[in-house]
């Protein structure tokens, strides 16, 4: 089909508009502007509209925003709600819970001079700034496809063609995808983009780094009783009811216009086949120190993600020839802070000061920006990665309780100073054990007020996909659910998927594996948590999946 493509010449191509592509969009145009010199910018976003797609906690730390633009108060950025109060709790069962005094929480969990914000909304402000800059952005197209010059340099990417159906023919409606020519491609897909996957294959980006890890967040949106409502105050905590299953934490976060945030994040190395991350979220709102608040509320809003939290170690190669990988596609969260908006937006201002300096020098394009790797490490992003780069492997090591304690010691008191660096080498999807090892857990039915059932929850995403499309959820082997997954794990795709994707369907001659690909909140989880690793997640047709209004 290539052929047909028309095709268009940038400077820059950006591939995602979240917070780490529009900054690096943003700072790119800045330092063109300075130096009057042309350049062209591009950014594809798969979202249906920027910031359809982006899903995060969020506190936010002000620092890279600071940075790009210091009036960011006048030009009317949505941090609005200053955060006056941390709170931080330890579930002891479903109904008990200690609050921890200040002096033992580990200080990167302090969150004075931060911001309850929606970053689906910032990336919406970052994006009007960027187009007033002069950037192109194309929401609802999805790049499908990397392009490569004959040196094997990355040459652009193409988008996904639209109006084919589930069989592979043409419809009415089709229309074949745009190449995106760039002398360099920034790619900003978010934790687990699925071209930076191959990327990361075929320059073998990660042969220095350790495995990358993984959680997968689940949030709601819930407008609540105004007497309930505190603007500003944050809430964290773990324990109950991942004790044993599981290692993650909760959030609470109460925003502007009497709504609060909350959610679970459950780190997807856990070992229980039969551990259900959204039902571990719908048990936990019970707890009287989240229900307390949602008590007489309205859920609004639901949607789950992805989060790449390996830290320094687990960073790849973020340079190869003709590009680079920025934010949570490369891995920069600090997941010490659970923050990764300001680092996400740091890394795309340093890869753009590298990528600019490089064309104004007269560079084509196509070669390996070794300058990045300079910069970066020259940078605080770089140090506040080193500084907690134990905070994951130690409680992936010593559990919760003593793995705090180490961080506490590691953080409070010697500012990540330790001379040791914990190591986690082994993947996320090789730590689930057999499901003979273990019983089945039974999850409380939801009452419908504070708990909900998948179907209801995927409902509140607004997501959508075109019905007669491709199942943009591919197998490598699709006898592998039923002969290795089913008989082995109890296939728990049916439990990890937060959005009731994969379902196990009892036919009369047997059980038959089924793909609900339209229910599909784009998360990623399947493709980094299947056992087999037998589950690629490949980008439907451009403007499908959810549609976040605030998240």
């Amino acid at each position: 089909m290539s052929h047909m493509r028309e095709s268009m010449e940038f400077d820059v191509v950006i591939v995602g508009a979240g917070p780490s592509g529009l900054s690096a969009a943003c700072r790119l145009m800045q330092l063109a502007s300075e130096n009057a010199y042309e350049l062209t910018v591009c950014v594809v976003e798969k979202g249906s509209e920027v910031g359809a797609h982006v899903l995060s906690g969020a506190v936010v730390e002000p620092r890279a925003l600071e940075e790009l633009f210091p009036d960011w108060q006048d030009r009317g950025a949505p941090l609005t709600v200053p955060v006056k109060e941390d709170q931080l709790f330890m579930l002891r069962n479903a109904t008990k819970a200690i609050k921890l005094p200040n002096m033992l929480v580990p200080k990167t969990m302090h969150n004075q001079g931060n911001y309850v914000a929606s970053v689906g909304n910032l990336s919406r402000w970052l994006a009007e700034q960027a187009e007033q800059l002069g950037v192109e952005i194309f929401p609802g197209f999805a790049a499908a496809e990397v392009l490569y010059r004959e040196d094997g340099s990355v040459k652009g990417v193409a988008t996904g063609d639209m109006g084919v159906a589930a069989d592979g023919s043409q419809k009415d409606s089709y229309m074949p995808g745009m190449e995106l020519h760039a002398k360099y491609t920034l790619f900003a897909e978010g934790c687990r983009g699925h071209l930076g996957k191959q990327l990361y294959q075929r320059f073998d980006l990660s042969k220095n780094a350790d495995a990358q890890h993984y959680a997968i967040g689940i949030k709601e949106l819930w407008d609540i009783d105004p007497t309930l409502h505190d603007p500003g105050r944050v809430i964290h905590g773990s324990g109950w009811p991942l004790d044993n299953d599981a290692s993650g934490g909760f959030f609470l976060y109460h925003t502007d216009n009497n709504q609060v945030v909350v959610g679970l994040i459950v780190d997807l190395n856990y070992a229980n086949p039969y551990l259900s991350p959204f039902d571990e979220f719908q048990r936990l709102k019970h707890h009287p120190v989240l229900k307390q608040y949602l008590t007489g509320g309205k859920r609004v809003a639901y949607g789950a993600r992805a989060i790449a939290k390996g830290g320094l170690n687990a960073l790849p190669e973020m340079t190869f020839p003709g590009g680079l990988l920025i934010g949570c596609e490369a891995g920069t969260l600090n997941f010490a802070k659970i923050k990764g908006t300001h680092t996400a937006m740091k890394s795309g201002m340093v890869a753009a000061e590298t990528v600019f300096a490089s064309l104004k020098e007269g560079d084509q394009g196509g070669q390996v920006l070794a300058d990045f790797n300079v910069a970066f490490k020259g940078s605080w992003l770089y140090g506040e990665l080193y500084q907690s780069r134990n905070f994951g492997p130690a409680l992936h090591k010593f559990g919760t309780y003593l793995g705090g304690a180490f961080n506490v010691l590691d953080q409070n008191m010697l500012g990540g100073k330790l001379p040791v660096t914990l190591r986690d080498l082994k993947e996320d999807y090789a730590q689930m054990r057999p499901a003979a090892e273990f019983s089945p857990i039974s999850y409380p039915k939801p009452d419908g007020v504070i708990s909900f059932d998948k179907l209801s929850s995927v409902f509140l995403s607004n997501t959508n996909h075109e019905e007669d499309q491709l199942c943009h959820l591919t197998l490598k082997d699709p006898d592998i659910p039923l002969t290795v997954n089913l008989p082995v794990y109890a296939e728990p795709a049916q439990r990890y998927c937060p959005a009731g994707v994969y379902e196990v369907i009892e036919d009369s001659d047997g059980p038959r594996f089924q793909i609900n690909g339209q229910n599909c909140v784009h998360c990623k989880t399947c493709d980094i948590k299947d056992p087999s690793q037998n589950i690629v997640w490949v980008s439907p047709e451009g403007g499908g999946g959810p549609n976040y209004p605030n998240m």
